[in-house]
């Protein structure tokens, strides 16, 4: 609802949220988090990791205990309680991608949008962090919903696959049906796009020595 939609319906827990108020809309965003893309530009330079943790926590009056929430929310995500007093550019990618993880869910929320969160990491760190957002999806009963073009990722991560085209659906199922036996056309050009390993069989031979 950060955009108010043109057409079709949106519903959270069988009730239609498309064109609620702001009013009516205020309960619910305890319940409905966002994890960013991009963390350089979705964490604030000026605060500290703390602040930004506890940013939500005081907006939706959970202040009190405010120092123990947030380093339960640090530890949460593999993170030490050190990093509440560091800034963004001290951190790494995946510390950075981690702190907007541990925001999200400081309000132990019942869903989670995760907009291509790993896109900008490399492949190591990418594993770490869908690991852990695997993992507490798992810990806190969370309904995940990953946005991402890597459909090696979303083989990785998801129960259930949903591909669209244009802001229309165009194939849905589980993930293992959908990468075994796709339906539609452009599903299955998007998986015969994954790109795939091409093993040379002689790139551990040492070069040959120039002849006298």
């Amino acid at each position: 609802r950060l955009l108010e939609p043109s057409a079709g319906s949106i519903s959270f827990e069988g009730r239609d949220v498309s064109h609620l108020s702001e009013a009516e809309l205020r309960p619910l965003r305890r319940d409905l988090q966002m994890i960013f893309q991009d963390p350089m530009s979705s964490l604030n330079p000026r605060h500290t990791i703390f602040n930004i943790i506890a940013a939500p926590l005081r907006q939706n009056s959970l202040g009190d205990r405010l120092k123990e929430r947030v380093a339960e929310a640090l530890q949460r995500v593999g993170l030490p309680q050190n990093f509440a007093s560091r800034y963004r550019h001290q951190l790494s990618g995946g510390q950075r991608q981690r702190v907007g993880i541990a925001r999200a869910l400081a309000l132990s929320p019942k869903f989670v949008l995760a907009d291509e969160i790993v896109s900008g990491l490399d492949v190591s760190t990418q594993a770490q962090i869908l690991t852990l957002l695997e993992k507490l999806a798992a810990e806190m009963g969370l309904t995940v919903a990953f946005i991402s073009h890597d459909l090696s990722v979303i083989r990785r991560l998801c129960q259930q696959v949903i591909v669209m085209r244009e802001g229309r659906i165009v194939e849905a199922s589980a993930t293992d049906a959908l990468f075994e036996n796709p339906k539609q056309a452009y599903t299955r050009d998007l998986l015969a796009a994954i790109p795939l390993p091409e093993i040379d069989p002689d790139w551990l031979r040492p070069p040959e020595k120039a002849s006298a």
